[in-house]
């Protein structure tokens, strides 16, 4: 059995978790028979001397998280630092303190003694609050490490060199912390398989584990496979390292709003079957809040519960949701319906991370580049799953604040899915009886958004702390105002004050062509992306 069971929570996506919730959360988890969580903090805790890391984002305090520490000790839950020491610290360089250690991108200047100044720091300062050894390193996904600044002062070199000198520096200072690292294993995959990570092939030679120094862990992260060789092989490979193998999966909740319950089970039952056959002693599952953090922690208590079970042993679905209820009070389908908003359409038109609930949420009526999306019937769908949900939100227990967010999101969509073709083909038709008939539509719209965004409200204060939801209040406000927008001009139109409304005289064209589904649910987690063509 695995030594160490825990979860990832995602502290750097904007919405950093109450230090109440983030107890709470541990206090669910043990429940399960989690006994580790790893808090991924790329800039969202207090570094000593670092007055701008972090700064006006939320960071925890040095004393916020020795009380989490603290708390999570004494219920049998080891919290570990998952931080970042070479990429992914893109919100640090906004601040002219921390331009000169920037290579390119989100990457730190590997060489720069400024850089191992600050990742000492940053040690330092966890040292200070953590009580276990290990750390999570992260160095991740640095894929124009040496490209930028590092080239223009030392010409190129081999990445991989690169690599391996930055990550010995960062080595011997946690050392000299105590700390035991882990990374995730990508960029020595990346740099041997052309890029790629996950494969069947044995692409780890001899010359690869020599160059990784010793002292450190690999992490094997895998959250988009169903076939066991997968897993099998990977695991393989990463048995050929100096040090330990953790596996990281994943409890899918960063694709938007909605939850991926299902996928998470049937991608993680696989991966736990390998883990077992390979004596694998640490896992963990990440939980991840890409562009934004919409997605709710708790939205994913059914695969988490369901992963443990599975992991355990336990095959019969039944007794899992009847587990579930027992130890939660949740009902375990109910939970499972939070998945409904991205599964509409049809199995033939699903994938697990599709997102439909976020990108036509956010689809311009006139600008509708995303309507050859649109799928009939999918709008009656959203307003019967909205009904569904409302109901669980009055029988849940502790997660009603949850349903109802999700519901008044659906009845929203109820309207706003099809709103930018409809608006389209009463146009193209020149029918101005209807295009009056859409301006009911669009004070509609307004109004569920309205109530939309009060739920959505609650549910981000009740779990997080406040900073960030500027973003989602930007985000839900600029379309408020464009729905007005819209109706304005379409009223205009119909009363005759303007010719015409140029948006809608465009052709809109296939958003996959060539090769692609044309028609269908598509994966489109981009709010900048998904909001607008233009400049944003």
């Amino acid at each position: 059995m695995a030594k160490r069971f825990g979860v990832m929570l995602d502290m750097s996506r904007n919405a950093v978790m109450k230090p109440q919730q983030v107890k709470q959360f541990a206090r669910t988890v043990q429940s399960f028979g989690y006994n580790m969580i790893q808090l991924y903090t790329e800039d969202t805790y207090e570094i000593t001397d670092e007055p701008y890391f972090g700064y006006l984002r939320g960071r925890y305090t040095q004393e916020e998280l020795k009380d989490i520490v603290s708390y999570c000790n004494s219920i049998g839950v080891e919290i570990i630092p998952c931080v970042q020491v070479l990429a992914h610290l893109n919100q640090i360089f906004r601040w002219s303190d921390y331009a000169p250690i920037n290579d390119v991108n989100d990457i730190l200047l590997a060489g720069n003694e400024r850089t191992y100044e600050l990742i000492e720091r940053m040690f330092r300062s966890l040292r200070e609050c953590f009580t276990t050894n290990l750390i999570h390193i992260g160095m991740d996904e640095a894929h124009m490490l040496g490209l930028g600044k590092y080239l223009d002062q030392n010409g190129f070199r081999n990445r991989f060199g690169i690599l391996q000198e930055h990550l010995t520096r960062v080595l011997q200072i946690a050392a000299k912390y105590n700390f035991k690292p882990m990374m995730w294993s990508d960029m020595f995959f990346r740099l041997a398989n052309h890029d790629e990570y996950h494969t069947t092939k044995d692409v780890i030679t001899d010359e690869i584990v020599a160059s990784c120094p010793a002292g450190v862990d690999m992490v094997y992260w895998d959250y988009y496979h169903n076939e066991k060789e997968v897993y099998d092989a990977m695991l393989a490979s990463h048995k050929k390292f100096k040090g330990e193998t953790w596996f990281a999966g994943g409890a899918w909740c960063w694709c938007g709003f909605a939850p991926r319950n299902d996928w998470s089970i049937e991608s993680m039952s696989v991966a736990m079957q390998s883990c077992k056959e390979q004596n694998i002693d640490n896992i963990f599952m990440t939980m991840w809040g890409d562009n934004g953090k919409e997605c709710s922690f708790y939205s994913v208590l059914p695969a988490l519960f369901a992963i443990r079970k599975i992991y355990d042993g336990e095959q019969d679905m039944e007794r899992i949701k009847q587990e579930f209820h027992a130890v939660t009070g949740e009902d375990f389908d109910a939970m499972m319906a939070l998945d409904l908003p991205d599964t509409v359409g049809g199995k033939k038109n699903q994938s697990y991370h599709a997102n439909p609930c976020k990108h036509m949420l956010y689809s311009d009526p006139f600008n509708g580049f995303l309507d050859s999306t649109t799928i009939s019937g999918v709008e009656k769908e959203y307003a019967a799953i909205a009904k569904q949900l409302a109901a669980y939100a009055q029988n849940s227990p502790s997660y009603s604040y949850l349903f109802d967010s999700m519901a008044k999101l659906c009845d929203l969509l109820s309207v706003k899915y099809t709103l930018g073709v409809r608006t389209r083909k009463a146009y193209v038709e020149k029918d101005v009886d209807a295009i009056r008939k859409l301006s009911d539509d669009y004070t509609l719209a307004m109004e569920k958004l309205e109530s939309f965004y009060r739920a959505f409200q609650n549910l981000w204060f009740t779990e997080n702390k406040p900073h960030g939801f500027d973003v989602q209040e930007l985000r839900l406000g600029g379309l408020a105002m464009r729905l007005r927008s819209c109706r304005e001009r379409l009223c205009d139109y119909a009363d005759g004050k303007i010719d015409t409304i140029p948006e809608l005289e465009e052709e809109i064209l296939s958003y996959r062509p060539g090769g692609f589904i044309l028609e269908g649910v598509q994966t489109l987690n981009s709010w900048s992306k998904n909001a607008s063509v233009n400049v944003i």
